[in-house]
């Protein structure tokens, strides 16, 4: 069955003030995290890649990311497509806020995918290193979707103490979970930091064994559908609250359909060390975790090349 990636790259290269032509190289040929993401989704059977962007970055995005991987995917088979995430792109009878200059979060940008995706997919962030393991999880899950079945979801749920920065504290939601580690609920917890211990927020103890999301799911072609009539409801109910910084989150909505019975989530646990430059201090710490890889073998230096049709 086909399988679409879904990367969200509107905000990519704009942490700590850069732009895209500024992206941090990681690999030891200059590859960014997304290209090793890239490469995990297609080695897992992923076969059609859609980037989330924005209009304004299009041109230096190809420059930098996307003429080069279209190339690569080209040689295997591997579709690419991209969808546009717009400020002004707000359900009909609404109108974009006064003052309001960004766009409207992880929830707006998969919906741009709209016309675009017609199978099931799976979502990441493109700053975020995942591990292999995950791609290959979350593929083999969509293998088993049934269109009567539009609300069977999943996640990839890391383990706490594989997402932790030494440089400082983090948030993340810890996942709640029935005996069949289906998702009853995610309790996001900020001022995550490692302790000698383990890891604590707030003075509190946690359990670094924990399970976490990352914002990594597997969804149905269907889903989007959902997003839109959720779209509709954020604009009636949250943005005017909030109107300059409100924003409909991939996360939040879907604990919301999960509470209302509308979808279930299926957990599933990855062991892989989950990579991101969440401090401008964590940059080294992830070329030194990627120069281990491809010494270990788990990776080749010239990334690609062990891929085929």
């Amino acid at each position: 069955m086909k399988t679409a990636l879904v990367i969200m790259a509107a905000g990519i290269g704009s942490r700590f003030g850069g732009g895209i032509k500024q992206l941090a190289a990681v690999g030891p040929n200059g590859e960014i995290i997304m290209d090793y993401s890239i490469h995990d989704a297609i080695e897992a059977g992923f076969d059609k890649i859609v980037f989330i962007i924005r209009h304004d970055i299009e041109e230096a995005f190809k420059e930098a990311i996307g003429d080069r991987i279209e190339k690569i995917c080209a040689g295997l088979g591997v579709e690419i497509d991209y969808a546009f995430q717009a400020l002004e792109n707000v359900p009909e009878g609404f109108s974009v806020p006064e003052g309001r200059s960004k766009p409207w979060g992880t929830g707006q940008a998969v919906l741009a995918c709209k016309g675009i995706i017609k199978e099931p997919f799976a979502v990441i962030n493109a700053d975020d290193y995942y591990g292999k393991e995950a791609f290959v999880r979350l593929h083999d899950f969509l293998q088993g979707y049934t269109p009567d079945k539009p609300g069977d979801l999943a996640m990839a749920g890391f383990v706490l103490k594989n997402t932790l920065s030494d440089n400082g504290a983090v948030t993340r939601g810890i996942c709640q979970m029935n005996d069949a580690h289906y998702l009853t609920g995610v309790l996001e917890t900020s001022g995550i930091e490692k302790t000698a211990d383990g890891a604590a927020a707030g003075g509190k103890s946690i359990d670094i064994d924990s399970l976490v999301s990352m914002n990594m799911w597997a969804l149905t072609p269907e889903f989007v559908d959902l997003l839109e009539s959720g779209f509709v409801e954020f604009f009636e109910k949250a943005a005017p609250t909030n109107p300059l910084k409100a924003e409909y989150l991939l996360p939040i909505y879907i604990d919301e359909l999960l509470h209302a019975d509308k979808v279930s989530v299926k957990v599933l646990p990855t062991h892989d060390k989950w990579f991101g430059v969440t401090y401008a201090e964590d940059k080294q710490t992830v070329i030194d975790s990627f120069a281990r890889l491809v010494a270990d073998g788990v990776y080749k230096k010239d990334l690609f090349s062990d891929l085929k049709k």
